[in-house]
């Protein structure tokens, strides 16, 4: 599996506050990006793999509504976890 419990608590720990904070929205973009970039390659192995195309765009879905949310609460934040993430917007 591409998504270990320990990946996902490395991905929490330096992007959120703590491994265990997995609900923060730098948490939760990070998880996404990380799937969103495996999904990617992926389907540039498999272009024909419909389901993962769906997964993918749902995913980006989800984390614009969260990069959304951020930009709208608070835009230091916003601007930090495109930096470190390297996500064009």
């Amino acid at each position: 599996m591409y998504l270990t419990s320990d990946k996902k608590k490395e991905i929490f720990r330096t992007h959120g506050k703590s491994d265990a904070d997995t609900g923060s929205p730098e948490g939760q973009i990070a998880l996404f990006t990380y799937r969103i970039q495996h999904l990617t390659q992926h389907l540039k192995q498999k272009p024909k793999d419909k389901n993962t195309e769906r997964s993918l765009v749902l995913l980006v879905g989800k984390r614009k509504a969260l990069l959304d949310y951020l930009k709208k609460n608070d835009i230091e934040r916003y601007r930090a976890i495109l930096k470190k993430l390297e996500i064009r917007k």
